[in-house]
């Protein structure tokens, strides 16, 4: 066993005396980030499954999340935003795939806490008896997959390896922002789960959209305008649903990354997208929307490939700030 492996051994280790210590007094809630993605969805259920005390939970549930928990009857509970009814012996929190508190978009209880996450950012403040894991893996089903399998190798059923794997696969970009270990936690998936992954991978990703929404993206996609920014080149256009599906869509066109603007309600989200190819010569879109978050206001962060802000600015300042962060990093050279 490498300095590595012992070092993630013992973190687990941490994790499973928490969780067994804390689920001992009382019902733990597992908090998903509210973005409602696979991965935040995929972690808290498959997390839940291990213990009776835990309970999966969150403000909100994307769409390929969704259509998994009625697939597979998957408990997960709904929260509202005010006046969450917390069960009243709750003890403790643990917290997936949310980099700070209002990630969640939750007014959180004073309990034990547990974070569980893959980003770069760090917006907690945690005391004596809480505890944080924060790896250096692609997706947080990645460490969820990696405790079941040392420390609860029951609870990997094959609607379990699922929702993990879906999470693996969508926070990777169907495997384009993969690394050793991700293809490792995958390949352990398939093999506890007896999946197949070719019906697998087409029962996840088949979507059936209405005629409205298949209007919204095709009208998302012919307001699409290349700019320039620095070294790079933008994909930028504006769309009123389903943000994240003409963000991947146009990411495949070539450009350096893509940004897709909604504005609702006095809101505004911009959903950006780099290829890898643009990751590794110097782009990070997950820190760019954090630090847009620290600038201009909102919250902001996720993935280097993949990520978020959201903010109660007009558009057209939220697309500058992002235009002038890209133009502002420095464009690596990447050998061949």
């Amino acid at each position: 066993m490498t300095a590595l492996d012992q070092s993630l051994s013992e973190e687990l280790l941490r994790l499973h005396e928490w969780l067994t210590q804390t689920t001992s007094k009382g019902p733990v809630a597992v908090i998903t980030g509210k973005n409602g993605d696979m991965d935040t969805v995929g972690s808290a259920v498959a997390l839940a499954a291990s213990h009776p005390n835990l309970l999966a939970a969150g403000l909100h549930v994307g769409r390929v999340a969704q259509r998994m928990i009625e697939r597979h009857k998957a408990p997960y509970r709904v929260l509202k935003s005010t006046n969450t009814g917390w069960p009243s012996q709750l003890a403790g929190l643990v917290v997936v795939d949310a980099a700070a508190p209002d990630q969640t978009g939750l007014a959180l209880p004073h309990v034990p806490l547990c974070i569980i996450d893959h980003h770069a950012t760090d917006g907690w403040a945690l005391g004596d008896d809480d505890l944080c894991l924060k790896w250096d893996v692609r997706s947080t089903t990645e460490v969820v997959g990696r405790y079941l399998e040392a420390h609860a190798p029951q609870a990997l059923t094959p609607p379990v390896c699922e929702f993990l794997l879906a999470g693996l696969v969508t926070d990777t970009g169907r495997f384009r922002h993969a690394d050793a270990g991700s293809f490792s936690t995958a390949s352990m998936l398939i093999d506890r789960g007896g999946l197949d992954y070719r019906h697998f991978i087409q029962d996840m990703e088949e979507t059936t959209l209405s005629p409205s929404d298949r209007g919204a993206v095709l009208r998302g996609l012919q307001r699409a305008e290349t700019t320039e920014a620095g070294p790079w080149t933008i994909l930028r256009t504006s769309a009123g649903t389903l943000e994240g599906k003409v963000a991947s869509m146009l990411s495949g066109l070539g450009a350096d990354a893509v940004v897709v603007i909604r504005h609702r309600n006095g809101s505004t989200r911009l959903t950006v997208r780099a290829p890898r190819s643009s990751v590794m010569a110097g782009l990070h879109m997950g820190e760019i929307m954090n630090a847009m978050a620290q600038s201009i206001g909102g919250e902001g962060g996720g993935h280097d490939g993949a990520a978020g802000w959201t903010g109660d600015v007009e558009p057209v300042e939220a697309e500058t700030a992002f235009i002038d962060a890209v133009a502002r990093t420095p464009k690596r050279v990447v050998n061949s």
